[in-house]
C-alpha cells in the first residue's frame, strides 16, 4: 500500500502528530501541577496513582509510533515462568545496554505489555527536568535526577529512591550503567580507559560506570527484589535503521530483546564485589551482542542458556489513547483555522499557522535530541567508572 506509506511520510501528518503530542503534553503537565499542589501534600498514594494514568497517557503516544504507526516488532527471549510470576508484579531495576537511538522507546514498548508503562522511571540528568512536556512529566512523577557529581548524587539517590519505592504499584526503574549512548569515539575512549585500569575492554559496549549502581544497592535491597538484565539488539544488515525518524515515517523495525530476572540476593553486598559483578554482567552482555551480530542469535556462541522466544501483540489502549487525544486537539484547531481563513481574519490565521510551525520545529528538535550524536561525552570524568 504505497499510498499509505506516502501518507505516513508526509509533513502534514507529522504536524498532526506533533500537535497531538505537544498539546496533550501541556494539558497533562498542567494537570500534574494542579495535583502536585492540591493532592500530594495530603495524600501521596492517591497522587502517585493519578500520576500513573497521566504518564501513561503521555508515554503511550510514543509507544503508538512503534506498535501501531510503524508496525514494528519486538522479539523477546524470556523465561515464561518468570514472566508470569514476577514481571509487572514487583519493583525492579533494569540494567540495559545503551546502544541505539530508540532503545529507551523499545523498553517502553515492553513495559506497556506488562502494564507498568505509567510507572516507568529512570536515572536522568538534572537539566532534563526543566524541559517542557517530558521533563516536567518526569519531575512531577519523581524520577531520579542526578547532578553528575558523585558527592551530591550519593545523597540524592538515597532520598529519591526512597520516594520511588514507596509507590503503591510496581516500579520499573531503568539504569543504563554505560552512562551515555554507544558511539565509535566513545567506544575508543572506553577501550583506552579499560586498558589503563586493567579492565577487560568490551567490543560492543562501553565500560559500565558502577558507582551509580553500587550506591543504589543499599536502598534497593529491601524493597526491590529483582534486577532485570536487558539486552537489546538490531540486526546489522537491516535496511531500515532503528531511529525515531524512521518510526515517525511509518518504517517498521524489528528489535530483539533478551530479559533475565536476577534475584537481588545474588548481588554481592560489598561495594567492590558488587562493582565487579556489574563488570562481569557487561562482559556477558558483550558476548551475547557478539553472538547476535555474527549469527543472529544471542545464545549461539555466548554461553548463555537459551530461553524461549515470545512476542506480545500491541495493546489497543495505546491506539485509543492517541486517537482520543488527536480528536480532542486537532479538531478544534482545524476548525478555528478554517473559520479564520474563510472569514478573512488573516492576522489571526497567521498567528495560528505560526503556532503550527512552532509545533513542527519542536518535533524536529525532539527528534534531534534523540540522535546518537547528541549523547554526552564519555569519559569526561573517568573516575566515575569505578
Amino acid at each position: 500500500m504505497s499510498w499509505l506509506k506516502q501518507i505516513k511520510q508526509s509533513t502534514p501528518i507529522h504536524l498532526c502528530l506533533a500537535v497531538t503530542f505537544f498539546t496533550s503534553g501541556l494539558v497533562i503537565n498542567a494537570t500534574q501541577l494542579v495535583l502536585f499542589v492540591t493532592v500530594k501534600p495530603f495524600n501521596k498514594t492517591l497522587y502517585r496513582s493519578l500520576m500513573y494514568y497521566l504518564c501513561y497517557s503521555l508515554y503511550s503516544q510514543i509507544v503508538f509510533l512503534t506498535d501501531w504507526w510503524s508496525n514494528s516488532r519486538l522479539i523477546l527471549y524470556i523465561d515464561p515462568e518468570a514472566l508470569k510470576k514476577y514481571f509487572g508484579q514487583e519493583h525492579v531495576i533494569s540494567l540495559m545496554n545503551h546502544t541505539y537511538e530508540i532503545d529507551w522507546l523499545i523498553g517502553w514498548s515492553f513495559c506497556d505489555k506488562i502494564r507498568v508503562l505509567g510507572n516507568c522511571k529512570a536515572y536522568a540528568k538534572k537539566v532534563i527536568q526543566f524541559l517542557p512536556i517530558i521533563g516536567w512529566a518526569w519531575k512531577f512523577s519523581e524520577f531520579v535526577f542526578l547532578e553528575r557529581s558523585f558527592d551530591k548524587d550519593r545523597e540524592l539517590i538515597g532520598r529519591q529512591l526512597a520516594n520511588l519505592l514507596a509507590y503503591p504499584d510496581p516500579i520499573f526503574l531503568l539504569l543504563t550503567p554505560e552512562g551515555t549512548r554507544f558511539t565509535k569515539s566513545k567506544h575508543e575512549a572506553s577501550v583506552k580507559f579499560a586498558k589503563e585500569k586493567g579492565l577487560i575492554p568490551l567490543a560492543h559496549h562501553l565500560i559500565p560506570r558502577s558507582r551509580g549502581f553500587t550506591t543504589s544497592l543499599p536502598h534497593l535491597r529491601d524493597k526491590c527484589p529483582g534486577i532485570l538484565d536487558v539486552q537489546l539488539a538490531f540486526k546489522v544488515d537491516d535496511k531500515i535503521a532503528p531511529t525515531v525518524s524512521n518510526l515517525l515515517c511509518g518504517r517498521s523495525v524489528t528489535g530483539y530483546m533478551y530479559i533475565n530476572r536476577i534475584d537481588m540476593r545474588e548481588v554481592p553486598e560489598k561495594e567492590e564485589e558488587a562493582a565487579e559483578w556489574l563488570q562481569e554482567l557487561f562482559r556477558q552482555k558483550d558476548r551475547m551482542q557478539e553472538s547476535f551480530h555474527k549469527t543472529g542469535d544471542f545464545f549461539a556462541t555466548s554461553g548463555v542458556p537459551r530461553v524461549p522466544q515470545h512476542e506480545f501483540k500491541p495493546r489497543l489502549s495505546t491506539l485509543l489513547n492517541t486517537a482520543g487525544w488527536a480528536v480532542v486537539t486537532i479538531t478544534p484547531m482545524t476548525y478555528y483555522l478554517a473559520k479564520m481563513l474563510l472569514s478573512g481574519e488573516i492576522l489571526f490565521f497567521s498567528i495560528g499557522a505560526g503556532i503550527l510551525l512552532t509545533f513542527h520545529i519542536l518535533l524536529q528538535k525532539a527528534i534531534g535530541m534523540s540522535k546518537i550524536s547528541k549523547g554526552s561525552t564519555y569519559g569526561a570524568t573517568q573516575t566515575n567508572h569505578q
